[in-house]
């Protein structure tokens, strides 16, 4: 009698990954964020006009089939400045959003695993940091560091982080407590250990779906920090600063689509990546085993 094979099961990833793709509004944010990444990326290479190239035969020209956008008050082409925009919002959020996953990441862990007093006093100076108006604060640190793309990641990434260290931390505070932690830590594991061979593995899930909804939350705040002059600095182009431009009433009456496409392009990008994330937490809720 020929022994019956058995066809071996999804890991947990393979299975986060189909419950991924059967969710309609993550692949319709997949679908905006991929084309618009690919514009972002790559429009150097075919577009003939840079951000800051000045025309002034052509001010405040609309939509044509040159400048595809229009152009703005000193004849720079709009498509280039939000595709610029793009690119700079992408930097500053990809980096704060690296550098706030690494703090908060490592706040978590050393709050779950160096002990009673460390966890108290690295706890006690996270509720401090979340206990500050995030508006002022952000407002009080934009205008130390200054403006241009380095202080704006620093003051994002310092905002961004304590949540996940909250997150973090709760999630290995029930690790810990398992049989091959307990063993490891019996057998003199050190932190640098348990942080590569326990802690990182068990936190991916928490650590894909912060990252993808924190670039989210970045771009809105470098726009707004942009918007308000304390962000990225003219005349590089950011979305924010390009809404801060067009803000008076005769450019918001007469020359629409100097407003209209970068504000458009923030929407778009926001709304993608926030659908991608609500479909990465469903993915990765182990609650949905259930279903």
């Amino acid at each position: 009698m020929l022994a019956r094979t058995e066809r071996p099961s999804h890991g947990p990833l393979a299975r986060a990954f189909d419950r991924f793709r059967l969710n309609g509004a993550a692949l319709f944010g997949v679908g905006i964020a991929v084309p618009l990444l690919l514009l972002i990326v790559t429009y150097p290479l075919w577009w003939r006009f840079q951000p800051n190239d000045i025309d002034l035969l052509a001010m405040n020209a609309p939509p044509n089939a040159t400048h595809w956008f229009g152009t703005d008050g000193v004849g720079r082409d709009v498509f280039a400045r939000v595709l610029e925009g793009g690119r700079i919002s992408l930097m500053v959020a990809a980096g704060s959003t690296v550098i706030s996953a690494i703090i908060g990441f490592l706040f978590g862990f050393v709050s779950a695993f160096a002990g009673r007093w460390a966890d108290a006093l690295s706890m006690r100076f996270v509720d401090l940091v979340m206990t500050l108006p995030p508006v002022i604060f952000l407002l009080v640190l934009a205008s130390i560091t200054g403006t241009g793309i380095l202080p704006t990641i620093a003051v994002i990434s310092l905002l961004s982080w304590p949540l996940l260290a909250r997150m973090v931390r709760s999630r290995l505070l029930e690790l810990r407590e398992r049989d091959f932690v307990t063993a490891a830590r019996g057998m003199g594991a050190g932190l640098p250990h348990l942080l590569l061979r326990h802690g990182m593995p068990n936190c991916i899930d928490i650590m894909v779906v912060y990252a993808t909804t924190q670039v989210a939350n970045a771009i809105l705040l470098e726009a707004g920090l942009s918007f308000l002059g304390l962000g990225i600095a003219p005349p590089a182009a950011s979305w924010g600063n390009m809404l801060n431009a067009a803000r008076s009433t005769a450019v918001l009456e007469q020359y629409p689509w100097q407003w209209l496409f970068p504000g458009a392009a923030l929407v778009l990008a926001v709304l993608a990546i926030n659908f991608i994330g609500d479909g990465l937490r469903d993915a990765f809720d182990p609650r949905a085993e259930l279903h």
